[in-house]
């Protein structure tokens, strides 16, 4: 991959936004996929795997998992399992953030392509520590254990299954604050009364 392209994904992805609603022609034409968020409206945008090695942006992001795991290497860690644990990482960081943001719909538009790009990136820095080719539709060493496949669908189905993780994140966190609130939930007088009331008559 050359380090000569210049087109920014940020710019990729606001020429789409601002192309109107025929998002079949944009994909085609753009190298991005979508997913229409039906709670707002809105729609997410995202490059393809393949697209995004065309961006600025994947120099950039290459370089800085390369360094992470150089770090992990170095400290004695080999290349797969510093992949791994970088991997199952970088994916509990963001189901945390989204487990305790405000608004889940809010966090999806911010940081789903970040993620997918990240993800993406660190597979090309794994393979590239390895003296591989980079991946094209097969994630390198070191992602036996992720629980998505990153590739498939131009990376379609990572976006969509990734999405569904971060709003049950959410979801789930706010379900455990509503049961731990109820748990502490004063105890009314009345309810008090009633309890004494039935004691007495055991």
């Amino acid at each position: 991959m050359s380090d000569s392209s210049t087109i920014s994904l940020s710019s990729l992805l606001a020429g789409a936004d601002a192309a109107g609603h025929d998002h079949a022609v944009n994909d085609r034409n753009s190298g991005l996929q979508h997913i229409h968020n039906r709670a707002t409206g809105a729609v997410v945008w995202f490059p393809t795997w393949q697209k995004f090695r065309q961006t600025r942006d994947w120099t950039q992001a290459v370089a800085g998992q390369e360094a992470l795991l150089t770090e992990a290497t170095s400290a004695g860690t080999s290349l797969n399992d510093a992949t791994s644990t970088l991997l199952a990482q970088q994916l509990e960081s963001l189901l945390e953030r989204a487990a305790g943001a405000a608004d889940a719909n809010e966090f999806i538009q911010e940081n789903l392509t970040p993620h997918l790009t990240g993800t993406w990136a660190l597979a090309d820095a794994a393979a590239k520590a390895a003296g591989a080719e980079l991946p094209h539709g097969k994630a390198p060493a070191g992602f036996e254990d992720y629980p998505y496949d990153v590739y498939a669908q131009d990376g379609g189905a990572f976006a969509t299954a990734l999405w569904n993780d971060i709003v049950d994140a959410r979801r789930n966190r706010a379900l455990a604050d509503e049961a731990a609130r109820k748990a502490l939930k004063p105890v009314s007088r009345k309810a008090l009364k009633n309890a004494a009331r039935k004691a007495a008559r055991r």
